[in-house]
């Protein structure tokens, strides 16, 4: 979708918004933008699709029992990491974090969320996500209170999230096939990607390469030889040497060029082999019928 769309509603923006809103009413989204008066703004449209996939994915939780329950949970632990992390950010710089609620991702929500907008200090916030979040193990296990200042969070962003994609492997590997080697191939990428954004990123900060190292997860298809030569990167070159022994990574440091001549970012190829490899997904396996409640 064209940016300039939501500041300049022409009749061309309103034509294609109406054939959008058609296309979908054709589709398993349905009707979710009928009632949404034109022109519909790229933010409107974001918002609505993300209440559909709320909808349906509690829908599907609120059925599921066993490990296909606890899968479900695992998948809003990610959700979870970046609701809390804002919290502790507005914390820090003592903002109204009810305000901050408004923004958290519904798929992070948890019903303790908003007690933390209780604590006044970072250390209160920190006991309370302790006690009250199912995050708890994550912070028990990698962090302390003292390390919960504006200059960590980033840091503290990585470290939880390193924690949470060793644990969800962990429970994915006793899953039985072929789930197991699906959500192997997943979090193997997202490991990987974070192991890359961590040291493209890194560059030009007073994040040493011993501190950088420590944040890459211990999995992934990059690990550990691959993690190994990233730490000892000093540029984007040498992330790209890293990378070279898996075949799909090699595009990612190439110049290619999309429809209307604007360049791939990292982030563009990084996206393009998450939506790949959650296709793939969708057409191997299908929920055991005796994991879904009746």
């Amino acid at each position: 979708m064209k940016p300039w769309v939501d500041n300049h509603p022409s009749k061309w923006a309103n034509d294609e918004t109406e054939d959008l809103k058609l296309q979908l009413s054709a589709t398993e989204y349905g009707n979710f933008l009928a009632n949404v008066p034109s022109p519909i703004s790229t933010s409107t449209i974001s918002e609505k699709a993300v209440e559909k996939l709320v909808d349906e994915f509690n829908y599907l939780r609120s059925q599921a029992v066993g490990d296909f329950a606890k899968f479900f949970d695992y998948i809003t632990y990610s959700y979870q990491i970046d609701n809390v992390v804002l919290l502790i950010t507005g914390t820090l710089h003592e903002r109204d974090t009810h305000e901050l609620l408004e923004r958290c991702h519904p798929l992070g929500w948890f019903n303790s969320l908003p007690a933390l907008c209780v604590a006044t200090t970072v250390e209160e916030l920190y006991n309370s996500v302790l006690i009250e979040t199912p995050l708890a193990p994550y912070f028990k296990d990698c962090l302390s209170a003292a390390e919960l200042d504006e200059l960590n969070i980033e840091i503290i962003r990585n470290t939880l999230y390193k924690a949470y994609l060793e644990d969800f492997q962990h429970f994915c590997s006793k899953l039985p096939s072929p789930t197991d080697t699906i959500m192997d191939e997943i979090l193997a990428f997202e490991a990987d990607r974070r192991a890359i954004n961590i040291t493209v990123n890194s560059f030009g900060t007073d994040l040493s390469k011993d501190e950088r190292a420590k944040l890459y997860p211990l999995m992934g298809r990059l690990y550990p030889n691959g993690t190994m030569a990233m730490q000892r990167a000093e540029d984007v070159e040498g992330v790209k040497m890293a990378c070279d022994s898996v075949v799909e990574y090699r595009p990612f440091f190439e110049q290619t060029t999309q429809g209307g001549g604007m360049q791939k970012s990292l982030e563009d190829h990084f996206f393009e082999r998450e939506a790949q490899l959650n296709k793939l997904a969708f057409l191997q396996q299908v929920p055991c019928q005796s994991e879904v409640g009746h």
